[in-house]
C-alpha cells in the first residue's frame, strides 16, 4: 500500500512538472524579451547622443552583429560597461592595431586594449570572425578603409570540419589580401580544445593539424606567430572553463597580455 501511495505522489508530482515547464519557459522568454527591450531604448537613446564618426561605427556593428551578440552590446552599453566593440577614437600619434578572429579573441580584446593603452590604437572586427569561409566573404568589410599597421588574426576553431585543403587555400587567399594592405601581419594559433566539449571526440586532433598547415603558411609567408596554443596550455586548469572552449577571466588576461605583447614586439620592429 506505501509502494502505491509512494508510486502516486511520484506520478502527481512529475505531471506537476510537464504542466509547469512550459509556463515557466515562457514566463523566461517574457522577462528577457521586456529585458532586451529596455536596453534597446537606453541604447539609442544613448546614440543619439554620439558624434557622427561614432555614430557610424554602431551603424557597422548593427549590420554585423547578429541577434545574440547585438543583445550582449546593448545590455554592456545599457549599464555602461566596456565592450570588446566600443569604438575607438584613434590618437593620430599611436599605430592602428586591428584583431581578427572568433569569440576567443573577442574575449581578449579588452585585455590587449588595456595592454597596449598608451602604445596603440586597438580595434577588432565587428563581428565574431568564425571559420575561413566567412573571413573570405567578410574580409573587405573588417578591414574598412582605414590604414593599418598591425593585423593580428586567427581562424581555427570555426574551421574543425573544414578539408585541410579547403582551409589552407581560403587561409591563403585571406594573407594575400591582408598583405595588401601593407599591414605587418601576427598569425594567432588555435587555443586548445578540450576533448570534453561536445565537440566531437577529433576536434582537438582537428585544431593540431589546422594549426600545423597553418603554421606552414605562416613560414611561406614570414608572417610571425603569436602562439597562443602553446602558452596557454600550462594555465589550462585554472585559465578555461570546464568542458568548454572559452575562458575565464584570468585566461582573457593572460591571452590579451601575450597578445599585446606580441603585438608590441612587432611593432618596435618597423
Amino acid at each position: 500500500m506505501k509502494h502505491l501511495i509512494l508510486s502516486a505522489l511520484l506520478l502527481v508530482s512529475l505531471s506537476f512538472a510537464r504542466a509547469t515547464e512550459p509556463a515557466l519557459a515562457a514566463e523566461a522568454a517574457q522577462k528577457k524579451a521586456a529585458a532586451d527591450k529596455a536596453n534597446d531604448e537606453k541604447y539609442h537613446q544613448w546614440k543619439v547622443t554620439l558624434p557622427p564618426e561614432h555614430q557610424a561605427w554602431e551603424r557597422t556593428l548593427e549590420e554585423n552583429l547578429p541577434a545574440f551578440y547585438q543583445s550582449l552590446y546593448k545590455a554592456e552599453k545599457a549599464r555602461g560597461s566596456l565592450s570588446a566593440w566600443d569604438y575607438v577614437k584613434d590618437d593620430p600619434k599611436l599605430p592602428r592595431v586591428l584583431l581578427i578572429g572568433d569569440s576567443i579573441s573577442i574575449g581578449y580584446t579588452l585585455a590587449t586594449r588595456k595592454a597596449l593603452a598608451g602604445k596603440a590604437n586597438v580595434h577588432r572586427a565587428p563581428v565574431n570572425c568564425g571559420p575561413t569561409a566567412t573571413g573570405v566573404e567578410k574580409l573587405d568589410i573588417w578591414l574598412g578603409d582605414g590604414k593599418w599597421d598591425v593585423i593580428h588574426f586567427n581562424f581555427g576553431i570555426h574551421d574543425r570540419a573544414t578539408p585541410l585543403a579547403d582551409y589552407e587555400q581560403r587561409l591563403e587567399t585571406l594573407i594575400t589580401r591582408m598583405k595588401a594592405t601593407r599591414a605587418r601581419l601576427i598569425w594567432a594559433t588555435t587555443t586548445p580544445v578540450p576533448t570534453d566539449t561536445g565537440y566531437g571526440p577529433g576536434t582537438p586532433q582537428a585544431i593540431f593539424e589546422k594549426n600545423e598547415a597553418a603554421a606552414r603558411l605562416m613560414k611561406k609567408h614570414g608572417i610571425a606567430v603569436d602562439d597562443l596554443f602553446t602558452f596557454i596550455t600550462p594555465h589550462l586548469a585554472k585559465a578555461q572553463l570546464p568542458k568548454d572552449v572559452h575562458f575565464n577571466g584570468i585566461g582573457y588576461g593572460l591571452l590579451g597580455g601575450k597578445v599585446a605583447e606580441c603585438i608590441e614586439a612587432t611593432l618596435k620592429t618597423r
